[in-house]
């Protein structure tokens, strides 16, 4: 019985462990089977389970940050913190005529990004292995920073560092939009029935610090650390506010 219990224990983690090659290990061992396991990648990758995942919710989502990137955009480099499943990246390279910097700590993620576009669009495409907690970009570089459902994924340190590495490289003048969850929404019907809030919060262990974290105080913090001031400046919500799409701007003038 205890050998049983030992082997069922080294299964999940035998698992995992195939997949760290330098990745996070928190990374790798809540998520490998949906980033980081070619057939994972290849079934979670279709837009119908991607909208599903979402609740439906996947085109209003995906089509705002579209626009909140691109209407009156800084003139500048565009990075899209990590990549997404979905026809997010095509259709940012579609709207703008010039390069898209994509970055993710997995070569089967920035993969998968580059099978979907055509020959012209992936030539535009500059991408780049590296951690989002330890970017290998200089100060000040990019004009927009794209994060799409990435923050309710990574652990509060993570999370902390990533926004801040968000914020190091984003030029005075620049602009952030984050598509995620919204706050806790213990007032919505999913929250209310238990099934699908233990089954959310079983698929994303860090979900519920996400909701539980007020995102504007955590990037005025990181700014002002770096002596930049950041700011609000359009909020949308869908789905009785389960979602959000938040966009931010960094003050032209340092604030010291």
């Amino acid at each position: 019985m205890s050998s049983k219990h030992h082997k069922n224990n080294e299964l999940p983690t035998g698992i995992w462990r195939r997949f760290l090659n330098g990745k996070p290990e928190y990374l790798v061992r809540h998520y490998w089977w949906a980033y980081l396991w070619h057939w994972g990648v290849w079934f979670f990758d279709h837009q119908p389970i991607i909208n599903a995942i979402l609740f439906g919710q996947y085109r209003t989502l995906s089509l705002r940050a579209l626009r909140d990137c691109m209407k009156n955009r800084p003139q500048g480099r565009f990075l899209q913190l990590t990549c997404a499943y979905g026809s997010l990246t095509p259709a940012l390279l579609k709207a703008m005529d010039d390069e898209l910097y994509l970055m993710d700590v997995a070569d089967i993620q920035l993969t998968a990004s580059r099978k979907k576009l055509t020959d012209e669009t992936r030539e535009r495409l500059l991408c780049a292995r590296m951690n989002a907690e330890l970017l290998a970009y200089g100060d000040n570089v990019f004009a927009t920073v794209l994060i799409f459902f990435l923050l309710h994924e990574l652990p509060s340190d993570a999370r902390e560092h990533s926004v801040s590495e968000a914020i190091r490289v984003l030029q005075p003048g620049g602009r952030l939009v984050i598509t995620e969850y919204g706050a806790c929404p213990k007032k919505h019907l999913l929250w209310r029935l238990w099934p699908t809030r233990l089954l959310l919060q079983r698929l994303e262990p860090f979900l519920e610090s996400f909701w539980r974290l007020d995102l504007i105080a955590m990037l005025q913090q990181h700014a002002k650390k770096q002596d930049k001031v950041i700011k609000q400046i359009d909020e949308f919500h869908c789905f009785s506010d389960f979602y959000r799409v938040c966009v931010f701007e960094l003050d032209e003038s340092l604030s010291g």
